[in-house]
C-alpha cells in the first residue's frame, strides 16, 4: 500500500482535480476503500470534513471506487446534488474511462464485452461470476500498447456493475495483473503484494444542461508506471490529466449564475 500524509488535508486537499459549487472530483489513492469496513480502519469518509469548502454538510460519495482502484472518485457537496449524480449513474450517463494493464493480450485491438454478472455468495464471502441469470453488464476495450506478455487497455463500462472490469477482462482470457481475485495467478499477486493495476482514468458529467460536461483526469499511479511504459506510455507526453480546476459558479440551491 502507497504511505499516505499524516493530515486529512493533505491527503485530500492534495488530490482534489474539480471542485464547483455541486460537485468535488478527487484522485482517490490506491489501497484506501472508500467506506470503513466491518473491522473500521483508514478509508475515503474519515477525511471529508477537509472538504466542506465553507458549506455546513460533509460531501458525500456518489459512486464506489474499489479499495485497490486509483482515479477519479466524484462527490457531491450537499442533498440536492447527489440526487443529480445520483440520477446521471443511475441512467448510464456518466462516461467513465478506465486504463488497466492486463495478461496476455484480448482477441481483437477493440470489442465489447457483453457477460451478466452475478454475486455469488460462499462460505467465507463471495465472488463475482459470469452467470445467465447475473445482472447485465457491458465493457467497451481498446488496446493502447502492448508487450509480449501484458497489454495495456482502455475500458468504458455501459454498466456500473461490482467488479465489472476485473471480471470481464479475465473472462476473455486477461485478468489484470495485481487482482488478488480473479485470474489464474491470484495467489502469487496476494502472497508478494503486487497492487492491483487499475485506474478510473477519467470521468465526465453532463450536470450542467447548458454547458459542457464536467469532468477530470486522474495520472497513473506510481504502481502502474513501469509497466505502462513497457507498454508505450510516455508520462512526460501525458498533457491529458488535470490539475485542479474549478467549474462553473452556481447558487447554494445548484443552479448556474448568469
Amino acid at each position: 500500500m502507497p504511505s499516505r500524509p499524516s493530515g486529512p488535508a493533505d491527503l485530500l486537499l492534495n488530490r482534489l482535480l474539480y471542485r464547483d459549487g455541486l460537485v468535488l472530483i478527487i484522485d482517490k489513492p490506491a489501497g484506501l476503500p472508500v467506506h470503513a469496513g466491518p473491522g473500521g480502519g483508514d478509508n475515503v469518509e474519515q477525511y471529508l470534513d477537509a472538504l466542506r469548502f465553507g458549506l455546513p454538510a460533509l460531501p458525500a460519495l456518489a459512486h464506489r471506487l474499489d479499495r485497490d482502484t486509483s482515479g477519479c472518485l466524484v462527490l457531491g457537496r450537499h442533498r440536492k446534488a447527489l440526487r443529480k449524480l445520483g440520477l446521471l449513474f443511475s441512467e448510464g450517463r456518466v462516461d467513465k474511462t478506465y486504463w488497466a494493464i492486463v495478461e496476455g493480450h484480448p482477441p481483437a485491438e477493440s470489442g465489447t464485452i457483453d457477460l451478466p454478472l452475478y454475486k455469488q455468495t460462499l462460505q467465507k464471502g463471495w465472488r463475482i461470476i459470469t452467470a445467465p441469470e447475473g445482472q447485465h453488464a457491458v465493457t467497451d476495450y481498446r488496446v493502447l500498447g502492448r508487450t509480449g506478455t501484458t497489454s495495456w487497455l482502455e475500458l468504458k463500462p455501459h454498466t456500473g456493475r461490482t467488479h465489472q472490469i476485473r471480471v470481464h477482462c479475465a473472462e476473455i482470457g486477461c485478468p489484470l495483473v495485481g487482482d488478488p481475485a480473479y485470474g489464474p495467478n491470484t495467489a502469487r499477486y496476494r502472497a508478494e503484494g503486487v497492487p492491483l493495476h487499475l485506474l478510473a482514468r477519467s470521468i465526465a458529467l453532463p450536470l450542467y444542461p447548458k454547458r459542457e460536461p464536467i469532468g477530470a483526469t486522474a495520472r497513473p499511479p506510481a504502481h502502474m508506471l513501469a509497466a505502462l511504459r513497457q507498454c508505450g506510455y510516455r508520462p512526460e507526453d501525458d498533457t491529458a490529466a488535470t490539475p485542479i480546476v474549478t467549474g462553473p459558479a452556481v447558487n447554494p440551491r445548484g443552479e448556474e449564475h448568469d
